[in-house]
């Protein structure tokens, strides 16, 4: 097999602060099933999604799927949240407003 036959599976590279964040998700969806007494076994009945993915969510890792936290976020019934990223887009407004504000002059 020659080199270039081999793929090879890159995953996303996060910085430090980002990937805080994700543990911070990890650690919320753990609570809220904890909260819900949801276990693992629970979860990946509902989902499908295997315990060692699971797993990683918990710990809020960058190389799972967001397909798979959408899953456990809707069996949380917590996805509604994810419709919440970005709907407030202060800065995106604030930068149209000043593009607007230069072409009326």
């Amino acid at each position: 097999m020659k080199e270039s036959d081999v793929q090879v599976k890159r995953g996303a590279v996060v910085f430090p602060k980002n990937l805080k964040m994700l543990q911070s998700l990890g650690e919320n969806i753990t609570l809220a099933m904890k909260r819900r007494g949801i276990s693992q076994d629970m979860m990946h009945k509902r989902t499908g999604i295997s315990k060692p993915t699971l797993r990683k969510i918990s710990k809020g890792e960058p190389s799972v799927s967001i397909g798979h936290y959408v899953n456990v976020l809707a069996v949380l019934g917590l996805l509604d949240d994810l419709g919440k990223v970005a709907l407030d887009d202060e800065l995106g407004r604030k930068l149209q407003d000043i593009e607007l504000l230069k072409r009326k002059r």
